[in-house]
């Protein structure tokens, strides 16, 4: 049985013939991590800086609707923290007990992220309702300055994030912090409105309960994409029966098997499977233009293809 030992980059790629098997490895880099530490950083100190004042004016104003959305803006902070911490992370190198680097401390920093944003959601609910029991007088016009304030820091933040929340879920969830907090600010602002004019103490701890609702919306989707990577699933966007008969229908295949599509990050997706070629080993070309297509059709940049001649039921048939 023929055999061969291919990699394929996209600077360049080498081979090796050896006895045995056939393997080819493709790595590519198309969905590398883009840098947002710039954006990461102005998004730290300003909400920072917010979050220090909108907490204080909350306080002095009786306002729960501010306390709840400086809570939540408090969250984002600690998000912005992780995730800025996890993207660089995931641009270290690989060690010889971290094979593939530190790149899946971006999902471990998706998870987190949502559990954050369950947890901010608990506390905002839990003073919430005993408002509503009792509402406090509220100052009206210091919540529609202090939100007024909240919505052009948050979506000034928002927009950082604006070209990256598609490729990566890690600046995905912080996108959605973001624009979730200028949301609630738009709320903040209407509450305190309303407030000015009908004195209606019930607006505020309702707006809170808002609030709640929105972000739980957001953080539900974030949390089931973030858990279905960390369990290793295939990632979205990608459907493994359409590769499994792309590999399939390739020259001289006869079958395919071990067929396993994981992420490594939230933005890079590793493969391997096994071809059953009777013909034998088809070359090094072969393999590149097999890393060069999966890459761009599937966005899977790290393939690992194992030629067999004939099917070995002892790892699946």
């Amino acid at each position: 049985m023929g055999a061969g030992h291919a990699h394929s980059h996209d600077h360049g790629g080498h081979a090796v013939q050896r006895d045995g098997r056939g393997h080819g490895h493709g790595h590519g880099h198309s969905h590398a991590p883009a840098d947002f530490g710039r954006a990461f950083a102005i998004g730290i100190v300003l909400n920072t800086v917010f979050v220090i004042i909108e907490a204080t004016y909350g306080f002095l104003s009786g306002s729960m609707a501010l306390v709840a959305d400086a809570g939540h803006n408090l969250s984002d902070v600690l998000a912005l923290i992780l995730a800025w911490g996890a993207s660089i992370a995931a641009k270290k190198p690989p060690t010889a007990r971290f094979t593939y680097g530190y790149k899946s401390s971006t999902i471990l920093a998706a998870l987190v992220n949502a559990a954050l944003l369950f947890v901010a959601m608990g506390a905002i609910l839990y003073e919430t309702l005993h408002r509503l029991a009792e509402p406090p007088p509220v100052q009206g016009m210091t919540m529609i300055i202090v939100a007024g304030i909240g919505i052009v820091i948050n979506l000034g933040t928002a927009l950082l994030f604006l070209r990256g929340r598609e490729d990566d879920l890690n600046i995905r969830g912080a996108f959605l912090h973001m624009a979730a907090d200028a949301l609630v600010s738009v709320g903040v602002v209407l509450a305190g409105i309303l407030i000015l004019y009908t004195d209606a103490r019930w607006i505020d701890p309702m707006v809170s309960l808002i609030i709640v609702a929105v972000i739980g919306w957001g953080t539900w989707g974030l949390a089931k994409d973030s858990l279905k990577l960390g369990l290793l699933g295939v990632p979205a966007g990608i459907e493994q029966p359409q590769v499994e008969r792309w590999l399939a229908g390739l020259d001289g295949v006869e079958a395919v098997h071990d067929l396993h599509i994981w992420p490594m990050s939230t933005t890079e997706t590793a493969l391997t499977a096994h071809l059953v070629m009777p013909a034998g080993h088809p070359g090094d070309t072969f393999l590149r233009t097999l890393s060069d297509e999966l890459r761009a059709h599937h966005r899977i940049g790290h393939a690992t293809i194992q030629i067999e001649q004939e099917r070995d039921c002892r790892t699946g048939c």
